[in-house]
C-alpha cells in the first residue's frame, strides 16, 4: 500500500514539473515559475509580476528610458546619446516608447545606421588642389572628387575648375604658367625704347 502511495506521489510531482517546464505563453505574456503573466504595453515595464491572484503591475519608463515594445522586463531601456565626438546631432528626442534618432553632423556622412538612427558618422573628405568637388557631400554619403583637365585648376575647393587666365588677351606677358592647382601668373611687358646715338665727326 505504502508503495502505491509513493508510486502515485512521485507521478504527481513528475507531471507537474513537466507541465511547468513545457509551459508555454501567448505572445502578450511572459513566463514566470508556472505562471504566464501579461507583459506591459510598451513605454511601460513591469514593477511586480503577476500571481495566481493578481495580475501584473507595470510603471511608466522613467525620463532618459525607453521601452519600445511591451515586456516583461523590469528594467526600461537607456535612451542613447547623439555624441558630438563622434560626428552625431539629436534629431528625434528619446520618447517613453521609442529612442533617440540620431543624424549626421553638418559637414559630416553616416557610415553606420541601426534601425533608423546613425550610430556613427565621418567627415566629409577634402578635395586636393588639382580636383573639383564633382559631387558634394550629404549626411549620408561623402564627397566625390574629380582631377581638373588641361588648362584649368582648382586648390580643392571648387565645384568647378577654373579656366587660365590668358594673359595675351590682356596684354599682358606671361610670367608663371598655371597648373592643375594655379592660375598663370601675368605681369607688364617689357618695353624696350631704342635710343639712337649721333655721332659727329671734325
Amino acid at each position: 500500500m505504502k508503495r502505491k502511495i509513493l508510486f502515485y506521489f512521485s507521478q504527481m510531482f513528475l507531471i507537474q514539473h513537466m507541465s511547468v517546464s513545457a509551459l508555454t505563453c501567448h505572445s502578450t505574456e511572459y513566463k514566470i515559475g508556472n505562471e504566464c503573466c501579461p507583459m506591459c504595453s510598451a513605454g511601460n515595464r513591469v514593477k511586480t509580476d503577476c500571481t495566481e491572484f493578481r495580475s501584473t503591475s507595470c510603471l511608466p519608463c522613467a525620463d532618459g528610458t525607453y521601452m519600445e515594445n511591451p515586456t516583461g522586463k523590469k528594467q526600461c531601456n537607456p535612451c542613447t546619446i547623439c555624441d558630438k565626438g563622434s560626428g552625431l546631432r539629436l534629431k528625434i528626442k528619446c520618447s517613453r516608447s521609442s529612442d533617440t534618432v540620431c543624424e549626421a553632423l553638418e559637414g559630416y556622412f553616416c557610415i553606420d545606421f541601426v534601425k533608423g538612427s546613425c550610430d556613427a558618422a565621418k567627415k566629409h573628405s577634402s578635395c586636393k588642389p588639382g580636383q573639383y568637388i564633382s559631387k558634394a557631400g550629404t549626411s549620408l554619403s561623402d564627397t566625390e572628387c574629380s582631377e581638373c583637365s588641361r588648362g584649368t585648376f582648382s586648390n580643392g575647393s571648387l565645384t568647378l575648375c577654373q579656366p587660365h587666365t590668358q594673359c595675351k588677351e590682356l596684354n599682358l606677358q606671361l610670367v608663371k604658367e598655371g597648373t592643375t592647382s594655379t592660375d598663370a601668373e601675368c605681369g607688364e611687358k617689357n618695353i624696350y625704347v631704342a635710343a639712337a646715338v649721333g655721332i659727329s665727326v671734325y
